[in-house]
């Protein structure tokens, strides 16, 4: 195996919360260094989110994972100097203030690429860098409204639903760093410069829901909430056993959706034009689910599981956390790793993915504390002396 395909590659993190820091988190699993840059008092939002053990955040240790936090702050000018000192051996910045913000700080994208022509810039933020929304406040529950995904999520009799976790963010997280390596491949193997990225939450998710645009511009239909169904395949959905479980089933190909039909002996229904076809079944998708809710109910889990697997029929549970840190199939593939740590003893995280045969990823340490790189990176990389750390601590700035 050889290193890590990402060493060499400094990026400082300016990010705050899920999206940039996401995108940092990925890159670091694959040997990226992080400087993770926080302010001195309030730090990163994220060691304030989410489940707790004591005084530490599980949030933080997931994406703070890899990283080496220092403290300093961007609204004083000694912290400006300081960063932009530390921009000068960077490949990559990342940022998620509100649009604006590094201007007033003198630290404007244009500003940093004179200091550092080579620079990658991604500039996260809810709406984008332009356009009437972009000075507002934005976070990814935003972006799920705004992006057509809640409007199409839930049942037709219910509310419009919100996703549980931060579906925005993490789906930004992942377009940054496919954006970061793009225009790191552009530098480094097309001869290009650096240059500024716009990463919008809003956009970022849109480009999930389909074409919804196209579908309403050319046919003049409006997607709508359906439930656990899909618009392009039947059957599909989650269904109850007896013993008070639920099971999804999808059957997108004419095989699979032939397969399920025969576990659940119902092959006759194959030479019922109702169902027939997958466009068949979708037209009588009330009746073709009805029936399969009266078989699932009348069976317990693992009879419906052996069954459905018997079959070829494409089934699975609907795990929970427990069920996932249980799973064969998980543990098998090693998912979860346990990595010390010096705040918890241990913490369960996901390994990185996905899996690369020749240099895949790891992840060094769990988040750490804040500040726990400022030594490392002031006193060894900067040079800075005992005497002038102590002053910019005494003024607040790291």
């Amino acid at each position: 195996m050889t290193g890590l395909p990402l060493e060499g590659v400094r990026i400082l993190d300016l990010a705050t919360v899920i999206a940039g820091p996401g995108t940092t988190a990925r890159l670091s699993d694959f040997g990226a260094d992080v400087i993770k840059v926080e302010h001195p008092v309030t730090g990163d939002t994220a060691r304030s989110l989410g489940w707790k053990a004591g005084d530490v955040s599980l949030l933080w240790k997931h994406v703070g994972r890899n990283k080496r936090p220092i403290t300093l702050n961007l609204s004083d000018p000694r912290g400006q100097d300081l960063l932009r000192r530390l921009v000068d051996g960077a490949d990559v910045v990342v940022e998620s203030f509100r649009p604006g913000t590094l201007e007033r700080w003198n630290l404007a994208p244009e500003r940093l690429l004179e200091l550092n022509p080579r620079l990658v810039v991604l500039r996260t933020s809810g709406f984008g860098q332009t356009g009437p929304y972009s000075p507002r406040p934005g976070f990814g529950s935003l972006a799920e409204s705004l992006s057509g995904m809640a409007h199409m999520t839930g049942f037709p009799d219910g509310p419009p639903v919100l996703p549980a976790v931060a579906l925005a963010d993490e789906v930004a997280g992942l377009l940054g760093a496919f954006a970061v390596m793009v225009a790191l491949y552009h530098r480094d193997a097309r001869g290009g410069a650096g240059q500024v990225i716009d990463l919008s939450l809003v956009e970022s998710l849109f480009g999930l829901v389909g074409p919804i645009a196209a579908v309403y511009d050319t046919l003049g239909v409006v997607p709508g909430r359906i439930g656990n169904r899909i618009v392009y395949s039947a059957p599909r959905g989650a269904f109850r056993t007896r013993d008070g479980t639920w099971v999804t089933i999808s059957g997108t190909s004419q095989a699979v959706a032939e397969r399920i039909l025969t576990a659940i002996g119902r092959a006759d229904l194959l030479d019922d034009p109702r169902f027939a076809t997958n466009q068949a079944r979708l037209a009588n998708v009330d009746e073709l689910d009805r029936v399969i809710e009266a078989w699932f109910a009348e069976r317990d889990l693992a009879e419906v599981l052996e069954v459905m697997e018997a079959h070829h029929a494409a089934a699975a549970p609907i795990l929970d956390a427990a069920g996932i840190v249980a799973d064969p199939h998980y543990v098998a593939r090693g998912t979860l790793q346990r990595l010390p740590d010096d705040e918890l003893g241990s913490v369960l995280l996901a390994r990185p993915h996905p899996l690369l045969s020749d240099t895949p990823g790891r992840i060094a340490h769990p988040g750490l504390p804040a500040g726990a790189g400022n030594d490392e990176v002031y006193r060894e990389e900067l040079g800075l002396t005992d005497e002038e750390l102590d002053d910019l601590r005494a003024g607040g700035v790291i």
